[in-house]
């Protein structure tokens, strides 16, 4: 691109749009399903530590502020205008970065939705530890989660040029 590549990988990008719109796409897709087929609050075990638990989250991670929609929906918004400044910024890392950018919004905007949608989030994976519940998730979450880790070894470990 002619600005130095500075928008090849960006939100607009091929790379970016469709990371983006699949992460909603599935996570939307996956919620819906979890709606319409599993009983609220029921485990359903799937693995060891891995089970089917749906629930509706009011707050955010570990369902901190709970209750508190308009709010949070302003922190989400505020977030995502964040992340885009962000990787519309970014020159470096490529389509990797542009991955791990897209992650994180795509997660972002899946849980948005439901938020403005329901005025919760759908949460239906829960991991655990014999009884001991470690968090209930969704996919969107996974994305937000593994967008920052995409995004750290990029970084962390930069791909340099052979000479």
């Amino acid at each position: 691109m002619a600005n130095g590549g500075k928008l090849a990988h960006g939100p607009l990008s091929a790379t970016g749009v469709v990371i983006v719109a699949a992460v909603v796409a599935i996570d939307q897709l996956a919620k819906a399903i979890a709606e319409a087929t599993l009983p609220l609050g029921q485990t359903i075990d799937l693995l060891p530590f891995l089970a089917l638990y749906r629930v509706h989250n009011t707050g955010i991670a570990f369902s901190m502020f709970a209750g508190s929609g308009a709010v949070l929906i302003g922190l989400m918004v505020g977030v995502t205008a964040i992340v885009i400044a962000f990787w519309v910024q970014s020159r470096d890392g490529g389509r990797l970065v542009a991955a791990g950018f897209a992650l994180i919004l795509g997660g972002a905007l899946g849980n948005l939705i439901d938020r403005l949608r329901f005025g919760y989030v759908v949460d239906f994976l829960l991991l655990h530890v014999g009884e001991t519940t470690l968090f209930v998730f969704n996919l969107a979450d996974s994305a937000l989660t593994l967008g920052p880790v995409v995004l750290f070894i990029v970084f962390l470990w930069p791909v340099r040029p052979e000479n």
